[in-house]
């Protein structure tokens, strides 16, 4: 026997069998779904980090507090090849004539920006691409203009320099949404030569670098084991986390509807080589009669599958190329910069995992006709040897739970999807057991064609047991992808409603409150979150000193080094839900204190821990009395720690509010003259980018999914086609007894439908279950509840389908005349 030559023959003629055509469609459409995914999520990734290289000013930046970075760390880079930039941020007032404006100063060297363009506007209105700011001259915001009454051309002082303003600021890489203050650049070297940045400044000191991705690597390794205790590296991962936490729930629902493409697959993939199994197993018999060994025969159907698969997989990783294409253009309007290169390495990876689909859940039927006898050719009764358990029988899981693991990207997506399908599995064995039972003891009362289409079940218990099981996955694949995941990306969409806040306002001094609520209102804001803020320093946890080294989050070290902000309110704020302990409301007679869940895990904090906090010259000590979960989302105003406001009205603050207001209203300018302590930030291009990429993430999740639609479809087919050919003898059989059409079709009803509502309702309750764990651990949708109204139907619908499927396939088997089909089996 020639194994290959055997293989590519028997390909060739047994193509045309329904088994052969499932696979090879199957595989195109899950090597498809799982290369676009990885593709396009890659690209997108690329062209995030890029962008996030120019808002960060550079490949990676050291940051340090109250001193400068060491030179070391600049010899290293130039070491490395890698270009620097120095710049050092401290807050200052600056003066014109009688007019002074609190401002954001940064002060940076000639090697400004070395990612990004500095963009700034002429005394004639006109825009341009400026190097850093020369000695002697300073680029300013719009709000320091306004406030000092200045032009560009004009002059301010800066710690009693006088300094030639020389554009105002359109656009400058390397600075904050949410700073407190308007900014000022000047030259770093004007700023220590007027001794700004002497002892008892408070100034903080970046050094940025940018070059070559591998020399940045290796430039951030070193950096992580010399940082000074004070001393933080700053990433392209860290910039841009409004727009990240958007993606990053875009690429999980892709993920999502890929893996649950990929699986479906898998689960086609095995109901088709179950049957494919069987019918070989006559010929398998006659080549064991004719001299082929057990290790040929082992060969000649893997090379099968091989031939097969190596042009299936090609097939699906080319279409899902040209789907990431399409795709990419909905996303790659939202990112600046040159177009990312296109990666190979998804699709290639597709490719593996599609093999590893068809090979996992394929090889141990068809590795079982191994033990298929000789003597099975004068014997059709003759079974193939069982075994009490077959290991083989363990790769179809090992593969799945691998490859949920591995493409999910997430370590809560893969628990939660795992979970959510075993768990559909284990109660789909249940219900059907206990079924099974039921009618072995009361199926008897039945009326005949029911009866004995729902005796066919309890017959075929194994079979019964595999098609209801692959129909309940199947449907709640589908039940995720056609319902739940809809209502999850609407949910999503309605995370920015249309009166979320578009504009922030820092610097509100107490006595001001009422007059700004007065003119907001007058001005026709909505959505109006206004609190106080009190700046300081946190000193003390239980009584001790933090130290960064005391906590594995290199987060913590950042806030006990920095400046921490902490508010108050009598009411939990909108955003906010209280997960722990109970809310201070109106205070007590000691300090209460709720805090922010991120905090309570970085700090490693338990409820009535106390943390003491210096503001200004005060001191105070306050209880942990509850852990609020907070929606960052939401753009609300938002605080990692809030004050009762019986002790937290005594510190001295200032307000932040936040507020929504149509982009056209123009009396906005009016508010910042005629109050220019304020800081009024926009942040409408944030919302605008945010909304649009939910829109067309959205749009690369529905081309995704019709795939995944329809390898769901090729799930049920392979399971209804699961059992067609005892029924194609069972039949005829009956066909020969007497039964007419009625009686035949009364059967199949009977049984689809006993099938076809086992298996929907138990998909309905696990896609409701697993929808609700989804948005609740991966989407950060916490008040998300599916459609069960929708659900339900989805489970009355699929029973009719599965009953008319079951039906059609009848009609075609009862096509077969009876003497042809009973002679094929004598």
């Amino acid at each position: 026997m020639k194994p290959f030559a055997f293989a590519a023959r028997s390909l060739r003629r047994e193509f045309r069998h329904g088994e052969l055509a499932t696979l090879g469609a199957a595989l195109v459409l899950a090597v498809a779904a799982l290369a676009a995914v990885g593709t396009l999520a890659s690209r997108v990734e690329s062209a995030i980090l890029a962008s996030a290289s120019e808002l960060l000013g550079g490949d990676l930046g050291v940051a340090a507090r109250r001193a400068a970075v060491p030179e070391p760390f600049v010899e290293q880079a130039r070491a490395d090849n890698l270009a620097t930039n120095r710049i050092v941020e401290f807050s200052s007032v600056v003066f014109a004539g009688d007019a002074s404006q609190f401002t954001e100063i940064r002060a940076v060297d000639p090697a400004f920006p070395l990612r990004g363009t500095l963009n700034v506007r002429d005394a004639d209105g006109g825009e341009r691409t400026a190097p850093a700011p020369a000695s002697g001259e300073v680029y300013a915001d719009r709000a320091v203009l306004v406030g000092l009454g200045r032009r560009v051309g004009e002059r301010l002082q800066i710690g009693g320099r006088d300094l030639a303003i020389a554009g105002e600021i359109v656009n400058a890489p390397g600075g904050s949404v949410f700073q407190f203050a308007p900014t000022v650049l000047m030259s770093l070297a004007d700023a220590e030569s007027a001794g700004l940045l002497g002892p008892g400044s408070r100034a903080s000191y970046r050094l940025l670098v940018a070059g070559d991705a591998a020399a940045v690597e290796r430039y951030a390794g070193w950096a992580r084991a010399h940082l000074p205790p004070a001393a933080r590296l700053t990433t392209v991962e860290d910039a841009q986390q409004n727009l990240r936490t958007a993606f990053e729930r875009g690429e999980s629902f892709l993920r999502l509807a890929a893996l649950l493409a990929a699986l479906l697959a898998g689960i086609a993939v095995a109901l088709a080589a179950q049957r494919f199994a069987r019918r070989k197993t006559e010929e398998v018999a006659l080549l064991r009669c004719l001299g082929a060994s057990r290790g040929e025969i082992v060969l000649a159907l893997t090379l099968e599958l091989a031939l097969l698969a190596i042009p299936a997989c090609l097939i699906g990783a080319a279409l899902g190329l040209g789907l990431q294409q399409a795709a990419f253009a909905f996303a790659r309007e939202l990112l600046p910069g040159s177009t990312p290169a296109l990666p190979w390495g998804p699709a290639a990876s597709a490719f593996v995992i599609g093999l590893a689909v068809l090979f996992g859940f394929a090889l141990p039927p068809l590795l079982r006709l191994r033990d298929v006898e000789p003597m099975r050719v004068f014997r059709r009764d003759l079974e193939t040897r069982i075994r009490r358990f077959d290991a083989l029988y363990l790769l179809p899981f090992a593969v799945g739970a691998v490859l949920i693991l591995v493409e999910s990207g997430s370590g809560r997506l893969a628990g939660v999807l795992g979970g959510g399908l075993l768990g559909v599995a284990a109660a789909t064995l249940a219900v059907t057991v206990l079924l099974l039972k039921a009618l072995r003891v009361g199926g008897r009362r039945l009326p005949g064609a029911l009866r004995f289409g729902l005796a066919n079940l309890v017959r075929r218990r194994a079979l019964t047991l595999i098609q209801v099981g692959a129909l309940a996955l199947s449907l709640t694949a589908l039940d995720l992808l056609a319902v739940v995941g809809p209502s999850l990306l609407e949910r999503w969409r309605a995370d920015l409603p249309a009166d979320t806040p578009n504009y922030f306002v820092l610097n509100v001094q107490p006595d001001q409150r009422a007059d700004f609520q007065t003119r907001l209102a007058g001005l026709g804001a909505q959505n109006l979150s206004l609190l106080p803020l009190a700046a300081g320093k946190l000193v003390a946890i239980n009584g001790k000193p933090p130290q960064a080294a005391d906590f594995t989050d290199e987060r913590a070290g950042n806030w006990i080094e920095g400046e921490v902000r902490v508010s108050w309110s009598a009411e939990v704020p909108p955003s906010n839900r209280i997960v722990q302990g109970t809310w201070h409301g109106g205070g007590g007679d000691t300090p209460q204190l709720s805090v922010d869940q991120s905090w309570f895990e970085m700090f490693k904090l338990a409820l009535g821990d106390t943390m003491t906090l210096r503001i200004g010259e005060q001191e105070i000590t306050a209880t942990v009395s509850s852990v609020r979960e907070v929606d960052w989302d939401s753009f609300r105003v938002n605080f990692f720690m809030m004050l009762d406001p019986a002790h937290g009205a005594t510190l001295p603050h200032s307000f932040i509010a936040s507020f929504h207001l149509p982009p056209a209203q123009t009396g906005l300018a009016t508010l910042s003259r005629e109050m220019p302590n304020i800081s009024l930030v926009d942040i409408n291009a944030i919302l605008d980018r945010v909304r649009d990429i939910i829109e067309r993430v959205s749009s690369a999740v529905t081309w995704v999914l019709g795939f995944s639609l329809v390898a769901g479809l090729l799930v049920l087919l392979a399971a209804l086609a699961a059992t067609a050919d005892e029924r194609r003898f069972e039949i005829a059989l009956l066909r020969t007894l007497g039964a007419n059409n009625g009686q035949l079709n009364a059967a199949v009803l009977g049984e689809f439908a006993a099938l076809g509502l086992l298996a929907g309702v138990v998909a309905a309750a696990g896609a409701a279950a697993t929808g609700i764990a989804l948005a609740r651990t991966v989407f950060r949708l916490p008040d998300y509840w599916p459609p069960l109204g929708t659900l339900g139907l989805i489970a009355i619908g699929s029973t009719i389908l599965v009953m008319l499927a079951g039906l059609a396939g009848t009609r075609r088997i009862a096509r077969t005349p009876p003497v042809t089909v009973l002679r094929g089996a004598s």
